[in-house]
């Protein structure tokens, strides 16, 4: 059986309930989530073994954290307990023409603060499959980095599979190291590239279009660059106001240019955690399908995710087959 590994932040996300500014509401919901966490409950959805390693609160934050994980099927033994708060976000959902907005308070977190040596990568990667970061983990603080690091090189050297998602935030790197050039070092052991010309050309200072042809141009080079790499998938994104998008999903494998077909959504539920999405579905459909159809498995997983209140995905394969199948009315299944 596959096992999926990923590593990064647990937040909680805090919220005023439906559309409301923070000024207007004295009620408040919240949900766990985070990047990579939320990778590792949609993958636990489709029936993929997953384990999450990070590190929360030791107290009864934290162990809520870890149940909301471990509720939704997602090994929870490698999450260290530390004297640290977990981290937070703030979120205001917004509507039609007004965006939402997003605070976050994790600078001084349990998962910045994490210690690389407690972790047990030989262990934790013993029977893994496949293992997957996003750029966020290495910018938050240097120990995430280090930690990150020490699980990528042991990775490789088991010839795990290993996806990135670079997600480049200027603002979250705080510390004395050169982003790109700790994102050149990471993406350097890693064989599946999620993003395209806006990561591509943050990463090689060039400036691919977003059009088809950047994209293959932009793709054919990163290969160049980062030899390792072998397949780039890319998600577009046409936002007609905060509740309307339209989602297509590209990729380049080395060989060949593929497309989906484009979703459209006209009522988002929820914008968050839809790249999460995307990448484990195109996580599972690279694990059981081919190229073209993981594609499509991805752009519908992120479709489906509009529809989904919290952080994660909640949806199963049945689900996101249907989809794919053309099923988009939302009639009732009886």
């Amino acid at each position: 059986m596959n096992k999926v590994v990923t590593f990064g932040e647990v937040l909680m996300r805090i919220a005023p309930l439906g559309n409301k500014k923070l000024k207007q509401s004295n009620q408040l919901e919240y949900y766990f989530g985070g990047t990579e966490a939320n990778v590792a409950i949609s993958l636990s959805q489709f029936g993929t073994k997953t384990q999450h390693v990070s590190a929360v609160s030791k107290d009864f934050i934290g162990d809520a954290a870890k149940s909301y994980l471990k509720k939704f099927g997602v090994d929870t033994e490698a999450i260290i307990d530390t004297d640290h708060p977990l981290g937070v976000y703030f979120l205001e959902v917004g509507a039609v023409m007004r965006s939402s907005v997003i605070s976050y308070n994790r600078s001084h977190s349990a998962f910045s603060n994490i210690d690389p040596k407690e972790i047990d990568w030989h262990t934790i990667l013993e029977d893994c499959t496949w293992f997957h970061w996003t750029g966020i983990t290495p910018a938050l603080s240097y120990n995430a980095y280090q930690a990150l690091k020490e699980g990528l090189i042991i990775a490789k050297e088991k010839g795990i599979t290993i996806s990135t998602d670079p997600a480049y935030r200027s603002n979250l790197w705080n510390y004395e190291k050169n982003a790109i050039d700790i994102l050149n070092e990471l993406i350097h052991m890693s064989n599946i590239f999620i993003g395209g010309p806006n990561e591509i050309n943050e990463l090689l200072s060039t400036t691919f279009a977003h059009t088809k042809e950047g994209f293959v141009a932009g793709s054919k080079l990163l290969i160049n660059e980062y030899p390792s790499i072998e397949k780039i998938f890319d998600k577009t994104r046409i936002s007609i106001n905060a509740n309307w998008h339209k989602i297509k999903a590209r990729m380049w494998n080395g060989k060949e240019f593929l497309e989906t077909n484009e979703l459209e959504i006209t009522h988002v539920i929820d914008r968050i955690g839809t790249g999460d999405a995307y990448a484990a579905g195109l996580i599972h459909g690279l694990l059981h399908y081919d190229d073209l159809m993981a594609l499509e498995f991805a752009n519908a997983a992120c479709g489906l995710k509009h529809t989904i209140e919290g952080d994660a995905n909640l949806v199963t394969e049945d689900e996101v087959l249907h989809i794919i199948r053309g099923n988009v009315t939302g009639r009732i299944s009886r």
